[in-house]
């Protein structure tokens, strides 16, 4: 595979979009730490952001903001609040976190929703979270934003949580004795979360059977389950991928050349939900797919980016059906993108998300980060697809389900698979 110039760009993230505000928060979660992180600090690119590290104690802006515009009155504003606080309030003031206070406002001042300051401790976990690989007892969760209840979406094959009977649908309730009801999801994590080997007592509210059940989990490494497939009728093959980690393209293969063992002839690729992640990983897979040609491209605000190419090799050259819905983003937009622009794959289902904006992640010496849009994406055709989506070429939109087993857009992606393959 090529790839023309020497650094990489990766998107993710959720778009602040009206028409699409009411997406849950699993989605919305899952997008914000789906991001591929881009290990290189530019400091030239980032004098702006700079004082994030060196500036504690001193001038909030010091020289470097006055070369750009006046910011005298912005630090004199903060000496008035400093002094105001020193004086007049009435508990002990955490002054780190104050000035974490002031470094997350700066950016958010951007008015990007994806561009986001990290703490040292908030990095450190989104990383993990991107690598696919941590220590943990080896769940998914999501919180609600009417209830704050945090309810466990899936469970991992081969956790400490799978092997105590923890169950998708369960609502966490203590941890070690104590009362998270309605905490932080970040906070949550933090006490769930230990040393490999170590056990956590957890007690969760199953709707199934009414009442409170209580386990001890053990704390193991955890490799997220990204990827699940299963053979159909008649040589199809199903392949679902959740979402693009640092394990995904390799979980990809697996199953790939399982269901090709088999007797695939044609696939059904399903990115419903998939809130995107690491474009190094959905780039390998579009790779496995295509003879030749871009992949995908980017563009940077001076009109500079890569172009990612896929190479001779091929993987799967059988008959593709990819299902997409709303909540379809970034990188399973460029996966879908990509296969669509090449005839590669009929998209069925609903118009995706709509996220063309790249984003990379800079690490500070003491621990801590910035993430920050630098570029748009183009599919092959040249379309960026920020805001609008890529439409399916055979729209079906879901029905409600009475039976688990029901999904109708699975079912027209069956037939549609099935008359491709003859």
């Amino acid at each position: 595979m090529e790839k023309r110039d020497d650094w990489m760009e990766d998107p993710d993230g959720w778009l602040e979009d009206d028409r699409r505000k009411r997406r849950d928060n699993r989605f919305l979660k899952g997008v914000l730490t789906g991001v591929l992180c881009s290990l290189v600090v530019v400091a030239s690119a980032l004098w702006g952001i700079y004082f994030l590290v060196s500036a504690k104690g001193n001038s909030l802006f010091g020289d470097a903001g006055q070369e750009k515009g006046d910011y005298r009155e912005v630090d004199e504003k903060l000496d008035l609040l400093k002094g105001m606080v020193d004086r007049l309030f009435l508990y002990d003031a955490d002054e780190e976190a104050m000035a974490e206070g002031i470094y997350k406002g700066f950016i958010a001042g951007l008015g990007d929703p994806y561009t986001v300051y990290y703490t040292a401790e908030e990095y450190k976990d989104m990383m993990e979270s991107s690598d696919g690989e941590y220590v943990g007892i080896g769940v998914q969760i999501s919180q609600s934003e009417s209830t704050n209840l945090i309810t466990v979406i899936r469970v991992f094959r081969g956790s400490g949580a799978e092997e105590a009977g923890m169950q998708a649908g369960d609502v966490l309730y203590k941890v070690d004795g104590e009362d998270i009801s309605g905490e932080d999801i970040n906070n949550v994590v933090a006490k769930i979360r230990g040393n490999e080997g170590t056990m956590v007592h957890i007690e969760v509210y199953r709707e199934s059977e009414n009442g409170y059940v209580e386990m001890d989990v053990e704390r193991r490494d955890v490799s997220m389950d990204t990827v699940e497939w299963n053979m159909l009728e008649n040589g199809m093959g199903y392949l679902q991928i959740t979402e693009f980690d640092g394990v995904t393209y390799g979980q990809f293969v697996t199953a790939l050349e399982d269901l090709k063992a088999q007797g695939m002839k044609g696939m059904i690729l399903d990115l419903r939900d998939n809130p995107g992640g690491r474009l190094d990983q959905v780039v390998e897979i579009a790779d496995d797919f295509l003879t030749e040609g871009v992949i995908v491209s980017t563009k940077d605000k001076n009109g500079l980016g890569t172009t990612y190419e896929a190479d001779e090799e091929l993987r799967f050259e059988g008959p593709v059906v990819i299902l997409a819905n709303g909540n379809s983003a970034s990188a399973s937009e460029v996966l879908a993108g990509a296969l669509k622009d090449y005839d590669k794959a009929t998209l069925v289902g609903t118009t995706t998300f709509g996220k063309g904006i790249v984003q990379s992640i800079y690490p500070f010496e003491d621990g801590t980060a910035i993430k920050i849009t630098i570029s748009d994406y183009y599919t092959p055709s040249g379309a960026n697809i920020h805001g609008t989506g890529i439409e399916p070429d055979i729209t079906v939109e879901k029905e409600k389900r009475e039976h688990e087993e029901q999904d109708n857009q699975l079912d027209r992606a069956k037939e549609v698979l099935a008359e491709e393959m003859k």
